[in-house]
């Protein structure tokens, strides 16, 4: 990920500005040398403002509560070692982003609206922010009253449907798979609605569309479990269906 190298991502921190410029100034500028100034692309700034804000909404739903969890920090950690595979150096930069951030003067709308206007010619990214988010506020097995009201604040800033919010719940909660909700419709949508919305979402979040679009490789694995998701809830339906035929 070529964006958290020093140089560059200072860079992309200076001209993106807004509080996620301002973390990658604070956090990676300092690091900056002269050798390396080239201009950011478009991906590698999306990229770069993609996890800013996310480890810096990751600190905010954190201590939403008042305090960090124990179950929280290892929720993060293991985001940073499993799931986007980050060496060393970049763990460095992804956690001191999570620290500086737990106590920034910025708020969680802050960093959460500058991605949504970033971002807003990608929902498919926008959407998986947001799963990361709900799955990091279950980390300690329950949803705080503060934690939630961040996370609809999150789906509004988004302008994502409602019903990704119960899907959530479902999803990350009881570890109970929603078929109709995943793929955001209900029991009583007639069937070839169902297969519409299926064929829709399953073009949306296919990894190929969404590497197109500039998502960060480290999302990669993250983007096969949601294309498998999707594709496991419509044979589920469909088999449901089918023994009703």
């Amino acid at each position: 990920m070529s964006f958290w190298k020093a140089s560059l991502g200072g860079m992309i921190g200076f001209t993106l500005g807004g509080p996620i410029g301002g973390i990658l100034g604070a956090i990676i500028g300092s690091k900056l040398s002269d050798k390396d100034q080239r201009k950011p692309s478009i991906n590698e700034r999306n990229q770069a403002a993609f996890f800013a804000a996310l480890f810096a909404c990751f600190a905010k739903i954190a201590k939403a509560d008042g305090r960090v969890t124990r179950e929280e920090v290892d929720k993060v950690d293991q985001f940073i070692k499993e799931r986007f595979k980050f060496p060393p150096d970049q763990r460095v930069f992804a956690i001191d982003i999570f620290n500086h951030a737990k106590d920034d003067q910025n708020s969680f709308k802050d960093y959460a609206l500058q991605l949504a206007s970033l971002l807003s010619s990608n929902p498919s990214a926008l959407m998986m922010f947001y799963e990361l988010l709900f799955e990091l506020s279950m980390a300690d097995g329950h949803l705080d009253p503060s934690e939630e009201k961040l996370l609809i604040q999150a789906l509004n800033l988004f302008n994502l449907d409602s019903s990704v919010f119960e899907a959530c719940k479902k999803k990350f909660g009881a570890n109970i798979t929603d078929a109709y909700a995943i793929l955001g419709v209900n029991e009583d949508t007639p069937f070839k609605d169902i297969k519409i919305a299926y064929q829709r979402k399953r073009k949306e979040f296919h990894p190929d569309t969404l590497l197109s679009k500039g998502l960060p490789d480290e999302l990669l694995e993250k983007a096969k479990e949601k294309f498998i998701e999707i594709q496991t809830a419509f044979e589920e339906i469909e088999k449901q269906k089918d023994k009703l035929n």
